[in-house]
């Protein structure tokens, strides 16, 4: 009984005293940030007809659905050209930032309004990756993803090493003014009745300004750490329960659609793959599907490999390394999807939930290697002052 009570005091300690795979939710920020921005700017051109007022789904349309589903979109509190262009740069600006780790928190609540607005405005655009994406833009929110790789962890960083040097630190403007304005536009929204349509989404707007109000509040009172240390508790059981379920919901879009697939009889007799690429939609590169669909054998290993892999990787959670084989073995089969397939933007955002999974210790070298690179791209780009000899003194250079 003693050891179960410590195995539970130290479990509970270590789920609220810290936010843990601090790596694993910055990659999935980045790469699910990055997955929409790029997937904005390639629709660029094409942003009317798919989620404007020249598509197909009309206002009225959208209007009637959302009645019904109760789904949330600010696209539709107006029909106006000017709306949607404020509304898809928003989006823009907002993917970027958190991809940047620029204000994190109040980046992943604007991050998850752009990807509800547009796709929850034009229902039926998207390959499969953008369910993925819907979810996971609400998970972010409820995560500390910006502890590591982001403008956030630096910026913090430059300030504990002031401190440490007995600086003053200046008081932060940018955070109470955006909670400001963030503040203001909420409050324009709920009295003009533009959150009749949504349900949940509104409340935890609400209950998110509300919190960063608090989290400023108690950072500001230097008298009492108590009331920051409860919040940082809170924050770290949210953060942590959030990356338990986007876990589960990784393993559980494969173990689904595994098992379907396995009742399929294309699935069955090995056919499934060769289908698709011989669909001009899915073709982008005819040639190489003809080389890859030329082989009965390796269409029918490709089909029952990918069923084994997806059935299995749930599983495959108990074992460290099989984890990683399978996990290995996924990326390349989006990867390969990407390429062969054309649905870029699907493999993506199935990459970056699968990002969730990856070792610590491997994303640590990746964070080293990415810095020596950056390292060295910077001393490439500044030159060498040059010395007294050429008709320069020695101590003028560039400066950081």
């Amino acid at each position: 009984m003693n050891q179960f009570s410590l195995t539970l005091s130290r479990g509970i300690a270590r789920v609220t005293g810290a936010a843990l795979g601090p790596y694993q939710s910055a990659v999935i920020r980045i790469g699910f940030a990055g997955t929409w921005l790029l997937f904005l700017l390639r629709e660029f051109p094409h942003r009317q007809e798919l989620y404007g007022p020249s598509g197909p789904w009309g206002w009225n349309l959208a209007r009637q659905l959302t009645d019904d589903n109760h789904a949330f979109t600010a696209l539709l509190w107006s029909d106006g050209r000017l709306w949607f262009e404020v509304c898809y740069a928003l989006a823009l600006l907002a993917a970027a930032s958190l991809a940047l780790g620029w204000r994190t928190r109040t980046s992943s609540l604007l991050f998850m309004v752009g990807v509800l607005s547009l796709q929850n405005r034009s229902v039926f655009v998207g390959d499969g990756g953008d369910n993925v994406l819907h979810l996971m833009s609400i998970y972010l929110v409820f995560t500390r993803c910006g502890q590591v790789w982001s403008l956030d962890a630096r910026r913090a960083a430059r300030e504990a090493a002031a401190r440490a040097r007995g600086e003053r630190v200046a008081a932060d403007r940018v955070g109470p003014v955006l909670w400001a304005v963030l503040g203001l536009a909420l409050g324009a929204a709920t009295l003009t009745g533009r959150f009749d349509n949504g349900r949940v989404i509104p409340v935890l707007l609400w209950t998110a300004w509300a919190g960063l109000g608090l989290w400023w509040a108690a950072g500001r009172r230097a008298a009492s750490r108590e009331p920051r240390v409860l919040l940082d508790v809170v924050a770290n059981i949210l953060h942590n329960g959030a990356l338990v379920v986007i876990m589960a919901e990784a393993c559980l879009i494969y173990a689904t659609a595994g098992w379907y697939k396995v009742q399929g009889s294309r699935w069955q007799d090995g056919t499934a793959v060769y289908y698709p690429l011989h669909l001009d939609y899915f073709s982008p590169w005819p040639a190489l599907a003809d080389l890859m669909s030329s082989s009965g054998t390796i269409m029918m290993i490709v089909a029952y490999g990918t069923v084994m892999v997806q059935v299995a990787f749930p599983f495959s959670l108990f074992n460290r390394r099989v984890k990683n084989v399978l996990l290995v073995m996924m990326m390349a089969e989006h990867a390969v999807i990407a390429v062969v397939l054309g649905l870029p933007f699907f493999s993506l955002a199935m990459i970056a939930a699968d990002s969730v999974f990856l070792p610590t210790s491997f994303l640590r070298r990746l964070g080293d290697l990415a810095a020596r690179a950056r390292g060295r791209l910077a001393r490439r780009a500044v030159p060498a002052p040059r010395s007294a000899e050429e008709g320069t003194p020695d101590h003028v250079g560039f400066t950081a």
